[in-house]
Protein backbone atom coordinates (compact mmCIF):
# COMPACT_ATOMS: atom_id res chain seq x y z
CA UNK A 1 0.00 0.00 0.00
CA UNK A 2 1.45 3.51 -0.93
CA UNK A 3 1.00 6.26 1.40
CA UNK A 4 -1.44 9.05 0.49
CA UNK A 5 -0.17 12.18 1.26
CA UNK A 6 -2.97 14.96 2.50
CA UNK A 7 -3.64 17.52 0.24
CA UNK A 8 -4.24 21.16 -0.42
CA UNK A 9 -7.65 21.50 1.03
CA UNK A 10 -7.37 18.78 3.90
CA UNK A 11 -8.17 19.11 7.36
CA UNK A 12 -4.67 18.86 9.13
CA UNK A 13 -5.37 16.10 11.89
CA UNK A 14 -5.77 16.73 15.40
CA UNK A 15 -2.99 15.62 17.81
CA UNK A 16 -1.06 15.53 21.06
CA UNK A 17 2.57 14.75 20.86
CA UNK A 18 5.75 15.52 23.66
CA UNK A 19 7.71 18.78 22.78
CA UNK A 20 10.42 20.40 23.68
CA UNK A 21 10.99 23.90 24.08
CA UNK A 22 13.66 24.18 25.90
CA UNK A 23 16.94 22.46 27.18
CA UNK A 24 15.27 22.45 30.68
CA UNK A 25 11.83 20.86 30.05
CA UNK A 26 9.75 19.18 27.50
CA UNK A 27 5.94 20.19 27.45
CA UNK A 28 2.09 19.14 25.56
CA UNK A 29 2.20 20.93 22.35
CA UNK A 30 0.07 20.98 19.47
CA UNK A 31 1.19 21.35 15.39
CA UNK A 32 3.94 20.37 12.59
CA UNK A 33 7.57 18.24 10.04
CA UNK A 34 12.34 19.17 10.21
CA UNK A 35 17.79 17.22 10.61
CA UNK A 36 20.06 19.85 12.20
CA UNK A 37 20.95 21.43 9.59
CA UNK A 38 17.48 21.98 8.26
CA UNK A 39 16.25 23.00 11.70
CA UNK A 40 19.09 25.50 12.30
CA UNK A 41 18.46 27.59 8.89
CA UNK A 42 14.65 27.45 10.10
CA UNK A 43 15.15 28.70 13.20
CA UNK A 44 17.90 31.53 11.61
CA UNK A 45 14.44 32.86 9.89
CA UNK A 46 12.16 32.35 13.20
CA UNK A 47 11.43 36.34 13.25
CA UNK A 48 10.62 36.14 9.74
CA UNK A 49 8.20 33.53 10.51
CA UNK A 50 6.81 35.31 13.48
CA UNK A 51 6.63 38.79 11.35
CA UNK A 52 3.95 36.87 9.18
CA UNK A 53 1.99 35.88 12.24
CA UNK A 54 2.82 32.44 11.75
CA UNK A 55 3.58 29.68 14.40
CA UNK A 56 6.58 27.52 13.08
CA UNK A 57 6.65 23.93 15.03
CA UNK A 58 9.28 21.57 13.78
CA UNK A 59 8.61 17.44 14.78
CA UNK A 60 10.68 14.22 13.99
CA UNK A 61 9.87 10.50 14.73
CA UNK A 62 12.58 11.03 17.53
CA UNK A 63 11.85 11.31 21.27
CA UNK A 64 11.96 14.41 22.74
CA UNK A 65 15.15 13.34 24.92
CA UNK A 66 17.41 13.07 21.39
CA UNK A 67 15.91 16.31 20.77
CA UNK A 68 17.15 17.91 23.87
CA UNK A 69 20.62 16.27 22.96
CA UNK A 70 20.32 17.73 19.58
CA UNK A 71 20.03 21.40 21.93
CA UNK A 72 23.06 20.25 24.25
CA UNK A 73 25.41 18.90 21.31
CA UNK A 74 24.82 20.82 18.35
CA UNK A 75 26.39 24.14 18.34
CA UNK A 76 23.89 25.46 15.75
CA UNK A 77 20.69 24.20 17.78
CA UNK A 78 21.82 25.55 21.01
CA UNK A 79 19.33 28.78 20.64
CA UNK A 80 16.38 26.97 19.19
CA UNK A 81 13.53 29.00 19.54
CA UNK A 82 10.42 26.62 17.88
CA UNK A 83 9.14 23.33 19.18
CA UNK A 84 10.23 19.97 18.44
CA UNK A 85 7.45 17.45 18.49
CA UNK A 86 8.25 13.85 19.35
CA UNK A 87 6.00 11.73 17.02
CA UNK A 88 7.98 8.86 18.35
CA UNK A 89 4.48 6.52 17.67
CA UNK A 90 4.74 8.21 14.20
CA UNK A 91 1.10 8.30 13.74
CA UNK A 92 1.41 11.76 13.05
CA UNK A 93 3.37 10.90 9.90
CA UNK A 94 1.27 8.25 9.13
CA UNK A 95 -1.78 10.18 9.28
CA UNK A 96 -0.39 12.56 7.23
CA UNK A 97 1.05 10.00 4.56
CA UNK A 98 4.53 10.96 4.87
CA UNK A 99 5.65 7.91 6.48
CA UNK A 100 8.27 5.85 3.94
CA UNK A 101 6.33 2.41 3.58
CA UNK A 102 9.11 -0.33 3.97
CA UNK A 103 11.27 1.31 6.40
CA UNK A 104 8.81 3.24 8.42
CA UNK A 105 11.17 6.42 8.26
CA UNK A 106 9.34 9.72 7.58
CA UNK A 107 10.00 11.60 4.38
CA UNK A 108 11.03 15.84 4.57
CA UNK A 109 7.83 17.17 4.69
CA UNK A 110 6.10 20.84 5.33
CA UNK A 111 3.32 21.81 5.83
CA UNK A 112 1.34 25.39 5.44
CA UNK A 113 -1.70 25.27 7.44
CA UNK A 114 -4.36 27.90 8.12
CA UNK A 115 -6.09 29.15 10.94
CA UNK A 116 -9.10 26.87 10.33
CA UNK A 117 -6.59 24.15 10.27
CA UNK A 118 -6.94 23.62 6.08
CA UNK A 119 -3.23 22.49 4.43
CA UNK A 120 -2.76 25.57 2.25
CA UNK A 121 0.60 24.00 0.69
CA UNK A 122 2.88 20.81 1.23
CA UNK A 123 5.51 19.79 0.10
CA UNK A 124 7.51 16.57 0.17
CA UNK A 125 11.26 15.87 -0.32
CA UNK A 126 13.04 12.54 -0.33
CA UNK A 127 15.12 11.76 2.67
CA UNK A 128 18.36 13.29 0.87
CA UNK A 129 17.06 16.52 0.34
CA UNK A 130 16.99 19.25 2.65
CA UNK A 131 14.23 21.95 2.55
CA UNK A 132 14.74 25.64 1.87
CA UNK A 133 13.23 27.98 4.61
CA UNK A 134 13.20 30.98 2.33
CA UNK A 135 10.72 29.22 -0.63
CA UNK A 136 8.98 28.10 2.74
CA UNK A 137 8.34 31.71 3.43
CA UNK A 138 8.06 33.08 -0.29
CA UNK A 139 5.10 30.89 -0.15
CA UNK A 140 3.69 31.84 2.90
CA UNK A 141 3.65 35.38 1.50
CA UNK A 142 1.96 34.39 -1.58
CA UNK A 143 -0.53 32.80 0.51
CA UNK A 144 -1.06 35.97 2.39
CA UNK A 145 -2.82 37.95 -0.76
CA UNK A 146 -6.13 36.32 -1.82
CA UNK A 147 -4.57 37.23 -5.77
CA UNK A 148 -2.87 34.93 -8.13
CA UNK A 149 0.87 34.81 -7.68
CA UNK A 150 2.75 34.30 -11.11
CA UNK A 151 6.16 31.62 -10.97
CA UNK A 152 8.96 32.98 -9.21
CA UNK A 153 6.52 35.95 -7.15
CA UNK A 154 8.29 37.37 -4.18
CA UNK A 155 6.48 39.75 -2.00
CA UNK A 156 6.36 43.71 -2.84
CA UNK A 157 5.77 42.58 -6.50
CA UNK A 158 2.51 42.82 -8.33
CA UNK A 159 0.40 39.85 -8.46
CA UNK A 160 -1.41 38.63 -11.40
CA UNK A 161 -5.18 39.97 -12.74
CA UNK A 162 -7.64 37.17 -13.04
Amino acid sequence: MRNVVLSIGSQFPDFKKKAVVSIEKGKDFYFTFLCPTEIAEFNKHYQDFEDRDTVLIGASTDSEFVHVAWRKDHEDLRNFRFPMLADTSKTLAEELGILETNEKVAYRATFIVDQEGVIRWASLYDLNVGRNAKEVLRVLDALQPDELCSCNWQKGEATLVA
